[in-house]
């Protein structure tokens, strides 16, 4: 699909998914779909990650699909190329940030400090991956960064899980969270598609509960 607006406004909840199969992926990113979550984040952390992004793209567009582990103008170029809607990057020095900011397509740069989203700021990003969530500070966290900079939106990831997602979607300052656990690797090696389904009414029922 073309993002008319930002990623984080599609879902509370991104799956952030590793895969390696195209023919799995576009099963999982259909089993997601059927469970109300309309939006996939693929990491580039397997050696067919693209290939599986590519998949996705072409037999499930209705879902918004991003691409995160993004490191480089490289992974930024060849996400791109195979259909990505949206880019995250765990993190973000200075001469990603302005690779990031060229894009056509909306970015979620990665933060963990006060200092890294400042320098976001300076380069006209409000909308920010939080990462590492958990090790990084939390809820608590986040919330006291809601004071000072009340016009940054954040998914945090890291550390996200069914048990405390929503402590952290009940701040002001976060739009949605990222995570893995609507997608555990036993599942998709198992390919029982339904649990994943079931998973994600689950997590938008948890969600539906906790928007502040």
């Amino acid at each position: 699909m073309t993002l008319t607006g930002s990623p984080l406004d599609v879902s509370p909840v991104i799956p952030v998914v590793v895969l390696n199969d195209p023919t799995r992926a576009v099963l999982l990113a259909r089993a997601l779909w059927a469970g109300g979550i309309g939006i996939i984040e693929v990491t580039l952390r397997t050696p067919g990650a693209l290939a599986c992004v590519a998949a996705i793209a072409r037999h499930v567009p209705e879902i918004a699909l991003g691409v995160g582990s993004v490191l480089t103008s490289q992974h930024i170029e060849q996400s791109l190329a195979a259909g990505a809607d949206f880019l995250v990057s765990p993190g973000a020095n200075p001469s990603l940030l302005e690779s990031l900011i060229t894009t056509p397509v909306p970015v979620l740069p990665g933060v963990a400090t006060v200092s890294e989203v400042l320098s976001a700021l300076d380069h006209g990003l409000t909308e920010l991956k939080f990462f590492p969530a958990g090790p990084a500070g939390g809820p608590s966290y986040l919330a006291a960064i809601g004071g000072p900079v009340p016009q940054v939106r954040f998914c945090p990831t890291g550390g996200v899980t069914a048990a405390n997602l929503r402590e952290y979607l009940e701040l002001a300052n976060v739009a949605a969270v990222g995570g893995t656990w609507l997608t555990p690797a036993s599942l998709v090696d198992a390919e029982d598609w339904l649990a994943i389904t079931e998973l994600a009414v689950a997590a938008v029922e948890t969600a539906a509960c906790a928007q502040p």
